[in-house]
């Protein structure tokens, strides 16, 4: 395989901060059709525990290939994406999405990816991204 220059393992991705709105949280949850009451009924949030509706991990995977596809292009293809949810997102917060290539294998890329919010990381894991040869790559040029 060619060693792609577009990207080079260290390089760091731009941030990306998503404010994190009721309607974000709420369309997402209906979206990807998880009708789950944590994350649209806010006293029965709170009955349960939580301060507050909080998004759910569809709708964090989706931002989490978002961002990647942001940045890497729109002929980017996703060939892994490997999540973990930690400090819930709650509206009115801010997640910050940062990335940092890990390894690079021809068009071939893998990104640690970290999205904070107030309260700490809502979300860490690694996504697999290739990118056909000859396309522009996004931010990462």
């Amino acid at each position: 395989m060619r060693r792609d220059t577009r990207w080079r393992t260290g390089d760091e991705l731009p941030p990306l901060e998503i404010p994190v709105t009721r309607t974000l949280i709420v369309a997402g949850a209906i979206a990807s059709r998880d009708y789950q009451d944590v994350h649209h009924d806010a006293e029965l949030a709170r009955r349960k525990g939580s301060p507050d509706i909080f998004m759910n991990i569809l709708t964090t995977n989706g931002l989490v290939g978002r961002y990647i596809t942001d940045h890497f292009g729109p002929t980017a293809v996703l060939r892994r994406v490997a999540i973990r949810l930690g400090a819930p997102n709650h509206p009115g917060d801010t997640m910050v999405l940062t990335g940092k290539v890990e390894r690079v294998d021809g068009d071939t890329a893998t990104v640690r990816v970290v999205g904070a919010n107030g309260i700490g990381d809502h979300v860490t894991g690694t996504v697999t991204v290739t990118v056909p040869p000859g396309t522009p790559s996004g931010g990462a040029e």
